[in-house]
C-alpha cells in the first residue's frame, strides 16, 4: 500500500512538473512574440549582444538595468538623442535578448561569471564592433554600476560617464527575499518556474509601478517595455544572480572610484527608494574628482521618463566636457 501511495505522489507530482512547464514556456512564448528583438546582433566570442542602434553624431551608450532591456531606453528617450548622437542602447548579458555570459566558457570575459566587470568588457567589445571605440556610456540603475565597470575596466574606450540613479555604493540594507530565493539552485528550479507560470498580470504592473513612484508610469510604457520578457525563467535567474552579487563588487569598486579621469555626470533624484540618492549618488560624487552631481526634487527611479530633459542635458554636458560638442 505505501509503494502504491509513494507512485500516485510520484507521478502527481510529475505531472504538476509537466504542467508548470508547459504554461512557463507559453508565457515566455507570448512574450516573445508580443515583443521581438528592435535591433541587431553583435557576435562576441560567440555569444550574441543585442543591440539597437539609431542617429548620428558623437556615440553614446546606453545600459539599462536590473529586470529591464534595452526597450526602457528604446521607450521615448533614445527619441530625444538620436539627433545629435549616435546612440548604442544593450540588452545586458543574460537579459532581453542578449546571451548570458556562461561560467563553464573560457574567455575573456568569464573570470567571474555575471561581474559588472565582465559585462562591461562584453558591452565594450561590442560597442567596438559597431565602431563605438570611445563613447559616452550611461548607465541607469544597475546599468550606472556596469557603467562605473567600464570606466575601471576599459579606462581607454570611453569619452565620458553618466551615471544616472545608479545603484554604486555600498549598502546596509538587505535585498529583498526573492532576490535571495530565485538566485539559489533550489529556488532556481521550483520557485522561479511558477513565477513564470503564474504571475498574475497585475503582479508585473504593480511592480512597474513601484519603480516610476512617486511619478506616474507614461502612458504606454508597460506595455512597450515587455516586461513579459523580464519574467522568464532564465531571464529571472539571471538577473538574481546579478543582483545578487551586487554589493561585494561596489564594495570592492568604491576604493578605484578616485582613479577615473573622464567627466562624470551624476544625475538622481531626491525621491528614489529604489537606490536612494544619500546612499548612492551623493556619496559617489565625492569621490570621483571632478564629477557633477545633479539632483532632482520629486523625481523617483526614473528620470530618463519623468524629466527627460534633465538626463539630455546631463549628457550634452558631458559630452561637451569631453570635447565632443
Amino acid at each position: 500500500m505505501a509503494a502504491r501511495i509513494a507512485a500516485v505522489l510520484a507521478i502527481g507530482a510529475l505531472a504538476g512538473c509537466a504542467l508548470v512547464d508547459h504554461r512557463a514556456g507559453r508565457r515566455e512564448a507570448q512574450a516573445m512574440a508580443a515583443h521581438p528583438p528592435l535591433g541587431q546582433f553583435v557576435e562576441i566570442e560567440g555569444r550574441r549582444v543585442h543591440a539597437l542602434v539609431s542617429g548620428s553624431g558623437p556615440d553614446l551608450v546606453l545600459i539599462h538595468g536590473a529586470s529591464g532591456n534595452l526597450r526602457d531606453m528604446a521607450f521615448d528617450f533614445l527619441d530625444r538623442l538620436d539627433d545629435d548622437y549616435r546612440v548604442i542602447a544593450f540588452d545586458r548579458p543574460g537579459l532581453g535578448y542578449s546571451d548570458p555570459i556562461d561560467p563553464a566558457a573560457d574567455d575573456a570575459f568569464t573570470t567571474h561569471a555575471d561581474s559588472l566587470a565582465a559585462q562591461a568588457r562584453l558591452l565594450q567589445a561590442a560597442a567596438a564592433e559597431l565602431g563605438a571605440e570611445k563613447p559616452i556610456v550611461l548607465g541607469h540603475s544597475f546599468g550606472g554600476a556596469v557603467a562605473m565597470a567600464w570606466a575601471l575596466e576599459r579606462p581607454d574606450n570611453l569619452a565620458a560617464l553618466v551615471d544616472l540613479a545608479g545603484a554604486t555604493m555600498p549598502w546596509e540594507t538587505g535585498l529583498a527575499t526573492l532576490y535571495r530565493v530565485n538566485g539559489s539552485a533550489l529556488g532556481g528550479a521550483a520557485v522561479v518556474p511558477l513565477i513564470t507560470a503564474f504571475a498574475p498580470e497585475r503582479m508585473v504592473d504593480e511592480t512597474v509601478e513601484a519603480v516610476f513612484a512617486p511619478n506616474p508610469v507614461p502612458e504606454g510604457y508597460a506595455d512597450f517595455v515587455g516586461a513579459g520578457l523580464a519574467v522568464r525563467r532564465d531571464s529571472l535567474r539571471v538577473n538574481a544572480r546579478q543582483v545578487n552579487g551586487l554589493l561585494p563588487q561596489v564594495t570592492e569598486m568604491r576604493a578605484r572610484y578616485p582613479s577615473i579621469d573622464v567627466p562624470v555626470e551624476i544625475v538622481h533624484g531626491v525621491a528614489d527608494t529604489i537606490v536612494p540618492l544619500e546612499v548612492h549618488s551623493a556619496r559617489l560624487a565625492e569621490l570621483i574628482p571632478g564629477a557633477n552631481l545633479t539632483v532632482l526634487e520629486n523625481v523617483g527611479h526614473m528620470p530618463h521618463h519623468t524629466v527627460p530633459d534633465e538626463v539630455v542635458a546631463a549628457i550634452d554636458r558631458a559630452a561637451a566636457r569631453a570635447g565632443l560638442r
